[in-house]
């Protein structure tokens, strides 16, 4: 961990209004500990660890007598330990304090802190508080480099939609089987033009594989039969280090046109997207900072109140940082309701989706935050239906 890291650590920590942040890992479980204080998952960690930051003043390391050097390369004090009491001792200066540590009751990817090192800590007089909004602060919200590489990963997305969607163009007017495989395959060759990294293949669903929110298949996939509804979802980083996600969704027909029902399916969900976004324009123009649950309810509402509460299966959105899945705020009451507030440098998808037993629907754009403005990556989102060209 580098000076600079421990003081956004203690920025982050002032900025939520705790005393600290509390670190602890045991066989290396908490992935999150180890990624954050820069700890190889390779090393040895038998006996647990425990790594305190103040929101001043200097870190301190309580460490086994057996593993003395598992956090050497961490500034701070050390205490070492060789029994119960003397872990439980060196964690009394601790109590009566204020540390924010990775529990949630609803946020389970923060979640890896087990219950029964929770009671010791609470035992030792320590008041634990989720440390969910120290993550968003310190890993989950971009600087101006990340904004930059989300938003040239972004346009290099969109730009791979309009090639996919000149190949289906073709296969079509001249009557010409393509598979499923066929378009993921152009994606990943796009990808791999462009130097993006992802950490999952594209998805590509035809006719009723685009209800599967999360549809794969091997081989070749499914012919793409006249009519077919096609659902894209592709994200992806450059391959630069410390690169930023973007992920989008699109949607279209093989065919001239659309059946009525998709057709006003899909300008329903997308009144639900834009509303969601005018929700959010509208409390940062107010001067008050929406949380992503307070965005997933309204988009909700919204499809709720056109008939498709029955036809929703996930959340509207989730942050976006250097995994596709980032540490920010996820747009999200319902499955892992998510408190937390979008921040400057906030960086998310909203993606609402209906799904019916024939086809499903999937509009998705990333949105960041900008004093205090929400800005669309890529300058780009889908308006209407993709129909190919006569």
């Amino acid at each position: 961990m580098t000076l600079e890291e421990l003081d956004a650590i203690q920025e982050a920590i002032c900025g939520e209004g705790h005393d600290g942040w509390l670190f602890c890992n045991f066989h290396h479980r908490d992935k999150l500990s180890d990624e954050i204080l820069h700890i190889t998952p390779l090393s040895t960690n038998s006996r647990l660890w425990v790594y305190v930051i103040p929101a001043r003043g200097d870190p301190l390391k309580i460490v086994h007598g057996v593993e003395v050097d598992a956090l050497d390369g961490l500034p701070g004090q050390q205490v070492v330990y060789r029994s119960r009491d003397a872990f439980i001792a060196a964690l009394k200066p601790l109590g009566n304090k204020q540390w924010g540590a990775h529990v949630s009751e609803t946020l389970t990817a923060v979640s890896y802190l087990d219950a029964g090192t929770a009671a010791t800590f609470a035992a030792a007089g320590l008041r634990l508080v989720s440390a969910a909004g120290l993550v968003q602060r310190f890993k989950g919200l971009l600087d101006s480099r990340g904004i930059e590489t989300h938003e040239k990963a972004a346009t290099h997305l969109y730009d791979m939609v309009k090639v996919v969607w000149d190949r289906i163009e073709h296969a079509y007017t001249h009557t010409l089987i393509i598979h499923e495989g066929d378009i993921r395959a152009l994606m990943q060759e796009e990808m791999h033009k462009r130097n993006l990294i992802t950490d999952h293949p594209p998805i590509v669903g035809a006719g009723v594989h685009s209800g599967n929110p999360h549809y794969d298949f091997s081989g070749s996939g499914a012919v793409i039969q006249a009519g077919d509804v096609l659902q894209f979802d592709l994200w992806a980083k450059d391959a630069a280090e410390g690169s930023v996600y973007a992920d989008i969704s699109w949607v279209g027909v093989f065919g001239a046109s659309a059946d009525p029902k998709v057709e006003k399916a899909f300008a329903d969900l997308i009144s639900a997207r834009e509303g969601a976004y005018r929700f959010i324009e509208a409390e940062l123009q107010a001067g008050r900072r929406p949380s992503g649950a307070a965005v997933d309810q309204r988009t909700r509402e919204i499809l709720t109140g056109g008939g498709y509460e029955a036809f929703i299966k996930h959340r509207t959105g989730h942050g976006i940082d250097t995994e596709c899945h980032g540490s920010g705020v996820n747009i999200d009451s319902v499955e892992f309701p998510d408190s937390r507030l979008l921040l400057d440098g906030s960086c998310f998808s909203l993606e609402p989706g209906i799904y019916f037993s024939d086809f499903g629907l999937r509009t998705e754009i990333d949105v960041y935050i900008v004093q205090g403005k929400p800005m669309v990556s890529g300058q780009e989102r889908q308006f209407s239906l993709l129909t190919v060209k006569n």
